[in-house]
Formats: C-alpha cells, sequence, structure tokens
C-alpha cells in the first residue's frame, strides 16, 4: 500500500508555544514532586518505567482520535517517531543502571545540561536564532539546570562508567528535543507522540528485566496505583511537549522546559510538602526563575510564523 502525507498549515496565534512549554513545566512539576512517593514505598523505579509506558497511551490514543486516526505512516515518519522514541526511553534505562555504580548528585547536573546539545543542534542544523533576550534566558537557563541537583554527599562509585553513561543519557535526550522539532516540520505532533508510545512499550520488557524482584513490591494503592496517576502526569506532559516544539523554538522551548519544571517542583515541594531548598539549589531557582521570564519575553523567530501542522494519508 502506498502512503503519502500533505502538511496543512494553518496560522497559530503568537506565544502558541508558550502556552504548551507552561503547560509541561506544570505537570512536570507535579510529577517531580511526587515521583518519589511510589518509590519510597517500596516501588522500584524500573516498574515505575514500565507504568509510564502504560500511562502514554491513553493521551497518545486521545490525540490520535481527535485527527481521526491519521497517522503518518511514511517510511520518514516512522524513523523519525521512532529515533524520538528511542532516544528518550532507552536514554532512561541507561540512567537506571547509571545510578546503580555513580553519585546520583553528579549524574543528574550532567544529564541537565542536555539542552546544550539541543541549542548547539538547532542553531548549527535548523539555523534557530532569538534576540539578545532570549539568549539571556538561555545562558541563565543552562547555568540553573546543574544547580538544582547538586548535593554533595557520601557515595563509593565504582570507577568512572557512570560519567560516560550521564554523557550518553544527556546526548540521547538531547538528540531527541532536536528530532523533536526537526520531525515536527514534516509530520503531525500526534503521530510523533503514537511512535513515543509504541518505542516506550517496546521497551518495558527490558525495564521488566531490570527489576530486583527479590525485594518486596508493592503492589497497592500507594505503590502500582499512585506511580500510575503520577506517572500519567508525566506523559500528558510529554505530549504538551511535543506540541511546544511544534510551534516554537527549540532553542527556546528545550531550555525553558528543563529550568521551568524543576522550578515548579520546588515551589509545589515548598508549598505541599514543605520542603526547603538547600542555598545551591535556591540559586538555580533564581536564576531559572529570571531565565523562564526571559525566554517568555523573546519575540517570535523573524520571518517563520508558528504553524499548525496536520497530516492526512491515502
Amino acid at each position: 500500500m502506498t502512503v503519502s502525507s500533505a502538511v496543512t498549515q494553518i496560522a497559530a496565534p503568537p506565544k502558541t508555544w508558550l502556552i504548551y512549554a507552561l503547560a509541561t513545566t506544570v505537570l512536570w512539576g507535579f510529577w517531580g514532586a511526587f515521583t518519589d512517593f511510589p518509590v519510597r514505598r517500596g516501588f522500584p523505579e524500573t516498574l515505575v518505567y514500565c507504568v509510564w509506558s502504560v500511562t502514554m497511551i491513553l493521551p497518545a490514543l486521545i490525540v490520535l482520535a481527535r485527527t481521526s486516526w491519521r497517522l503518518d505512516r511514511n517510511p520518514r515518519s516512522i524513523v523519525y517517531g521512532l529515533i524520538i522514541g528511542l532516544l528518550g526511553a532507552g536514554g532512561q534505562l541507561v540512567l537506571f543502571h547509571a545510578l546503580t555504580i555513580g553519585p546520583a548528585y553528579l549524574i543528574f547536573p550532567v544529564i541537565s545540561l542536555s539542552p546544550v546539545v539541543t541549542i548547539a543542534m538547532s542553531f548549527v542544523l535548523l539555523g534557530e536564532r532569538t534576540n539578545i533576550v532570549g539568549a539571556a534566558g538561555i545562558v541563565l537557563a543552562l547555568l540553573a539546570l546543574p544547580l538544582f541537583d547538586f548535593s554533595p554527599q557520601g557515595f563509593e562509585s565504582k570507577g568512572l562508567g557512570w560519567f560516560v553513561l550521564a554523557v550518553t543519557v544527556m546526548g540521547c535526550w538531547g538528540v531527541q528535543a532536536f528530532f523533536m522539532k526537526l520531525a515536527n516540520r514534516s509530520m503531525s505532533a500526534e503521530s510523533i507522540f503514537f511512535y513515543m508510545m509504541i518505542t516506550g512499550l517496546m521497551l518495558a520488557p527490558v525495564a521488566w528485566a531490570m527489576t530486583d524482584f527479590s525485594r518486596p513490591v508493592n503492589w497497592g494503592a500507594d505503590g502500582l496505583y499512585l506511580a500510575a496517576g503520577i506517572q500519567l502526569l508525566n506523559a500528558v506532559g510529554a505530549l504538551t511537549l511535543v506540541y511546544a516544539f511544534r510551534y516554537g523554538q527549540a532553542i527556546v522551548v528545550s531550555p525553558l522546559t528543563n529550568a521551568g519544571a524543576p522550578l515548579m517542583t520546588a515551589v509545589i515541594s515548598l508549598v505541599v510538602i514543605g520542603t526547603l531548598p538547600g542555598q545551591l539549589k535556591l540559586v538555580g531557582l533564581i536564576l531559572a526563575t529570571i531565565a523562564a521570564v526571559l525566554l517568555a519575553l523573546a519575540p517570535e523567530e523573524p520571518g517563520k510564523a508558528a504553524t499548525d501542522k496536520k497530516a492526512t494519508t491515502a
């Protein structure tokens, strides 16, 4: 069967990307604030991944149904979709292993710099540009990111293999964000997310195999079911992120969402849980706040109106 796709472009309101980017930061902010709860109650992180992959199904089917089940099935779209999904889900599985041999307080700051990869690739390969306001916001966001997770503490690492793994995850997630923007130029956001869902499910057996079932697993309400509710926030946040890349520049969307989500997590943790941030995290929060404001105020890319791309198949 021959499959062809045409892209219909409809002018979108200004700052549409910002609405979706802020939605991502809020959803991921709540997710970040509560994601450890089921883990602390005996539900392993590897199984949390499995639950997350299942929660991706509902939003994927809902948005695909809204497009009358039009799925981009041409070879390029399939390749883009699989690249995006495998880089994201594969990076998460690599992270699981990295955390078993290295210190989290060093691994996460390295991974947090993934927007550097996205920005560099989008600048060179897509020709994306911003003005001095946007550039200042990008720089401040990149400075803030490592501070959110850096909290020195004792850890006996097993060599420097964790650093290689951390850089690998950083590269995977940075390249993934670039391909999200690239794919949005030729296929629908709904199709992108559908392929992300498929690849997440494909790798779920790997996460299952990585689980240590010699320890008790909490399959109850505050384990499995709590994880499902929290991971649904993660899944919907990933969907709104795809839409943010659809309408906005990757060099702005990537640092804003990556800095904004931890900022929201810190605020939510302070208000709901009563957890006060440390000094380094407080500095990161201040920088992230200023960065978010600057990135939100940055003008749209000159000469390129945001578009709503709808793929049709025949």
